[in-house]
C-alpha cells in the first residue's frame, strides 16, 4: 500500500500545489478531499502558468486519475470554467472523476456569504466570499444540494424549490434582498449537469479498488492546519477539516489505508485575512519577503501577512496530523537576509508556553520567543543539489528538524519542478 496525505502545516498558501505537482509524477491517483474554490494553486510547467482551484494538480500529468472527493464543496460554474480553461491549454480531462456525494455551492450561498460578512462589520472573518461557509452550513443542516442531484432533473427541481421557499423568505425578511429565481438556477444547473455528467461517480468505491490494486494515491488538502474548523484559530478558520483526518471523511477511505502524512510548510509564515498571528512582522523585511515570494492569493489576489517561521504552530500541526515527513518551500526567498528568526515558544503573561492556546484572546497576548540564526547571501534557486546549499541554509533546515522532530523530505527553492530537492523519498 502506497498512500500519502499531503496537508498544509500553517495557515494555507504553503506551496501545496507545487509539492502535489512534484509528487504527482510518481503517483497514479491524485485526490482533493475538502474545501472549495477558496483554495488555489499556481503552477509553472514548461513556461506555462496553470491556476487550479478545484481540480487536483495531478491533472497536468497525462494518464493520472484525478478525483474530487465528497468532502469538497463544488461551485459547478467555477468547475466548468476551470475545466474549459484547462482544455484550452490542451490538458486532457479524461481521467477526472467527481464524487456524486460532494455538495454544491449554489448562487444563494455566495450571496449569503457576502451579506453575512457585511453584517459582521469590524468583526468580519475575512472569507473569500465564494459561498464556501454557507454551503457547508447547509450540508450540516441537511438541506444541501449534492452532485448526485444534478443527475435527476425532477428531483433537483423538487429539492431546490423547497430550499428556495425558505431561503427567499430569509433573504427578504432578514437581509432585505430580492428573491432568487428557481427557473434561472435550474437553467444554469441543467447546462452544468450536461458537462459534468461523464465525470460523476462513486469515488469512494473507485479509490478503494485502486488502493487494493496497490496504486500510488496522493491525497491533497486545501488551506492549512491553522484554518481547520476544530484545530485552527477559530473562528478565523475555514469550514472544513484540511487536516489529515479530513482525508478519510472527505474521500470515504479508512484511516488504516493511509501510509504517510506529509506536511507542507513555508520557510517563513504567512496568513490571509483576519485573526491573531504571533510572529507577524511589518516594514521593510516583510515587504521584501512579500515581493520576492509573490505573496498574493491565487484566488483573491489579496496581499498575505508575513511572519517569521513559527515552530509552535508547526509542532501543533505535527501533533494534529501525525506528520511523518515535512516539505519545506520557498527557502530561496530568505536569501539576502543577515539573520533569520525562528519562534521556538510563546510568552503568555510572563509564562513560557510551547503550545497554541485555544483562546484567541490568549493567543493575541502571546509574545513570540525567538531564536536568531545567520542568513545567507547565495541564490538557492540555481542550486543543482541540496549539497550545494550554503552551510547556513542547511543549518537552518537542521534546526527546524530538531525543533519539530520530523525529517524534511523535500526542499523547494523556486516555482519550477526541477527546483525541488529530495532529501527523503516519499513514494
Amino acid at each position: 500500500m502506497s498512500t500519502v496525505v499531503l496537508i498544509g502545516a500553517q495557515w494555507g498558501d504553503e506551496g501545496k500545489g507545487k509539492v502535489t505537482d512534484f509528487l504527482a509524477e510518481k503517483a497514479d491517483v491524485v485526490v482533493r478531499y475538502q474545501g472549495g474554490t477558496n483554495a488555489g494553486h499556481t503552477l509553472n510547467v514548461a513556461d506555462q502558468v496553470f491556476k487550479l482551484h478545484l481540480i487536483p494538480s495531478g491533472i497536468l500529468y497525462p494518464g493520472k486519475t484525478c478525483v474530487i472527493g465528497n468532502g469538497v464543496v463544488i461551485d459547478p460554474a467555477a468547475l466548468v470554467k476551470e475545466m474549459a480553461g484547462l482544455q484550452e491549454q490542451n490538458i486532457d480531462l479524461a481521467q477526472l472523476r467527481i464524487s456524486d456525494r460532494a455538495h454544491l455551492v449554489m448562487p444563494y450561498h455566495k450571496l449569503q456569504d457576502e451579506l453575512d460578512e457585511k453584517q459582521r462589520g469590524e468583526g468580519k472573518i475575512g472569507t473569500t466570499l465564494r459561498g464556501i461557509g454557507p454551503a457547508y452550513m447547509d450540508k450540516v443542516n441537511r438541506v444541501g444540494m449534492r452532485v448526485a442531484d444534478l443527475l435527476d432533473e425532477l428531483e433537483l427541481r423538487e429539492k431546490l424549490s423547497a430550499i428556495l421557499e425558505v431561503r427567499n423568505m430569509l433573504l427578504a425578511k432578514v437581509y432585505g434582498e430580492q428573491p432568487v429565481s428557481l427557473e434561472r438556477i435550474m437553467g444554469e444547473l441543467r447546462q452544468y449537469a450536461d458537462t459534468l455528467r461523464p465525470y460523476i461517480t462513486d469515488t469512494s468505491v473507485l479509490l478503494e479498488a485502486l488502493i487494493l490494486k496497490n496504486k500510488k494515491v496522493l491525497f491533497e488538502g486545501a488551506q492549512g492546519t491553522m484554518l481547520d474548523l476544530d484545530h485552527g484559530t477559530y473562528p478565523y478558520v475555514t469550514s472544513s477539516s484540511p487536516t489529515a483526518g479530513g482525508a478519510c471523511s472527505g474521500t470515504g477511505i479508512g484511516p488504516l489505508r493511509i501510509k504517510h502524512v506529509v506536511g507542507v510548510a513555508k520557510s517563513y509564515t504567512t496568513r490571509v485575512g483576519d485573526g491573531p498571528f504571533p510572529t507577524e512582522i511589518t516594514g521593510a523585511t516583510a515587504d521584501r519577503i512579500r515581493k520576492i515570494g509573490r505573496e498574493y492569493g491565487t484566488t483573491t489576489g489579496r496581499a498575505r501577512r508575513i511572519g517569521w517561521l513559527d515552530a509552535v504552530v508547526l509542532r501543533h500541526a505535527c501533533r494534529i496530523n501525525g506528520l511523518s515527513l515535512l516539505a519545506l518551500t520557498l527557502l530561496d526567498v530568505l536569501a539576502g537576509l543577515e539573520t533569520i528568526k525562528i519562534c521556538t515558544g510563546y510568552r503568555l503573561r510572563g509564562e513560557l508556553i510551547s503550545h497554541v492556546p485555544a483562546s484567541l484572546k490568549a493567543l493575541e497576548f502571546c509574545e513570540p520567543v525567538y531564536e536568531e540564526l545567520p542568513g545567507w547571501q547565495e541564490d538557492l534557486s540555481s542550486a543543482v543539489r541540496f549539497e550545494d546549499f550554503p552551510e547556513t541554509a542547511k543549518a537552518y533546515i537542521r534546526r527546524i528538524v530538531e525543533l519539530l522532530g520530523v525529517p524534511v523530505a523535500l526542499v523547494s527553492v523556486g516555482p519550477e519542478r526541477l527546483q525541488t530537492k529530495v532529501l527523503h523519498e516519499i513514494f
